[in-house]
Formats: C-alpha cells, sequence, structure tokens
C-alpha cells in the first residue's frame, strides 16, 4: 500500500511560475539545490536538472515514478507554466527515494514524502521535519517560504491555499467502488479519489488513491488524521460487502 504526503511551497521574494522570469527562476533553481544539497543523514541525496539529465538517469527516474512531463494542459500552458522548459528544472530526491523536491514545476518547490507499506505516520514525520529543515536554510538566505495568515501558504493553484497538503494512499476497494453510495461515502468523509496515475486517470483493478479533499480550515496533522481514519473505514466496509454484508449502518454522517 504506497502511501504519500506531499505540499507545495513558494520561496518570498520571486514571482510565482506562470509569472516569473527566465533569471528568478534560475535563481529558484539555485537557491534550491544550494538548501537540498546541504541536508544530511537520512534526507542526503542528490539533483538532477532535466536540462542535462542523461539517459541512464531519465530512465531510471521514470521507473521509480518520480519524473515529472512538461505541461500539455491547455490550462498550464494558457498560465505561461511551460516558457523556457525544461530550463531551471529538476528532481531531487534522498538516496533512500523516499523524499522528494520538485524543483519549478508548477510550483518553486514541490515536496513530497513516500514510501511503501502503508506507515502513515512514519511518511508524514519525515515530511515534516524534511520540510522544516529545508525552510531554516531558506531563511539563513533571507527566504522564507509565501504564507499569509488568512489564506496559509500561497500557491500557484487557488484549490492548493491553506495547507497545500494532500495525503494519499493507494487502496483496491473493488467492491465499494461498485456501491451506488461510493461517491457519497468519499463526500461525506471529506476525501476524493484519482485513479493511482494520478489526476483524471481512472481507477485499474479495483485500486484508488485516495486522499484529504480540504486544504484551507484545518491543520496538517487534521487533514492527514482524515485520510487515515477514512481509510480504514472504507477498508472495514470492503471487508463487509465480500462477505456479502450490509454497510449501510456504517455509512458516516456529514463531516
Amino acid at each position: 500500500m504506497p502511501v504519500r504526503v506531499r505540499t507545495g511551497r513558494s520561496i518570498k521574494g520571486y514571482s510565482l511560475p506562470p509569472h516569473n522570469s527566465r533569471g528568478e527562476r534560475r535563481a529558484v533553481e539555485k537557491l534550491s539545490v544550494e538548501a537540498l544539497n546541504s541536508l544530511d543523514g537520512e534526507f542526503k541525496g542528490k539533483y538532477y536538472p532535466l536540462k542535462s539529465m542523461t539517459d541512464a538517469e531519465q530512465e531510471q527516474l521514470i521507473a521509480d515514478h518520480f519524473l515529472f512531463d512538461k505541461p500539455v494542459s491547455p490550462l498550464l500552458l494558457a498560465a505561461g507554466m511551460a516558457r523556457d522548459w525544461p530550463d531551471a528544472r529538476g528532481i531531487w530526491h534522498n538516496d533512500n527515494k523516499t523524499f522528494l523536491v520538485w524543483v519549478n514545476e508548477e510550483d518553486h518547490l514541490r515536496v513530497i514524502s513516500m514510501q511503501k507499506g502503508g506507515n502513515m505516520k512514519e511518511v508524514f514525520k519525515r515530511f515534516c521535519v524534511g520540510l522544516q529543515k529545508i525552510e531554516e536554510i531558506f531563511k539563513k538566505h533571507n527566504h522564507g517560504f509565501m504564507w499569509n495568515e488568512h489564506l496559509g501558504y500561497i500557491l500557484t493553484c487557488p484549490s492548493n491555499l491553506g495547507t497545500g497538503l494532500r495525503g494519499g494512499v493507494h487502496v483496491k476497494l473493488p467492491k465499494l467502488s461498485q456501491h451506488p453510495k461510493f461517491e457519497e461515502i468519499l463526500t461525506r468523509l471529506r476525501l476524493q479519489k484519482r485513479g493511482t496515475g494520478g489526476v483524471d486517470t481512472a481507477s485499474v483493478g479495483g485500486v484508488f488513491d485516495i486522499s484529504n479533499s480540504d486544504r484551507l480550515g484545518s491543520s496538517e496533522v487534521d487533514q492527514v488524521q482524515c485520510v487515515v481514519d477514512g481509510v480504514k473505514l472504507m477498508v472495514e466496509m470492503e471487508k463487509k460487502l465480500e462477505k456479502g454484508e450490509s454497510i449501510d449502518s456504517m455509512i458516516p454522517a456529514q463531516k
């Protein structure tokens, strides 16, 4: 059961990716690489710039499902997200391949903690510690992260305002996903589903990527706990349905 927690961060002093100049984008990359390469311990890793990546590195990153592609969405293209591609874009990950940072994709930074095995607590702890370490380094260079008391963290997409956090779990729900109230159950649990291939992909074999739907109005801890509790309940529902039993009494009230 793969588990991941991700968020985005925007660096103070630089325009957001849809509007920044080539010089700003390169400055963000330089600052980010210096910060990330100074991490040690379990966070020690390497940066792979898209522009000068070797074929072997590219194949390995594709195999690890780490590589991001040039935007093709008309919305992102119209917003200027693909200007000068792939200049000053890249991927950094730690040696254990459990902590990953995309540089200059949709946001200045996209920070991801991930691993297989379903241990959300361990993934979230690494996410928090790593993010704190990165911010401390940026602050030493007089560049903190964009944050507003009313809106939370400021990111490129308005849907990510707040925590910007998405905690996701891959879980197999072949029976529950066919239940007529599946969508209603997700809504009541404040969760959303997608295929394991990402946004706008279909489920394969009844496996879904289940994550929190809220970014605003609650803390990172609350949002991750929402995923943990919701997935636990849905797994219990799936087991009931496998036995041919009703789950009507298990359907929660609206959160």
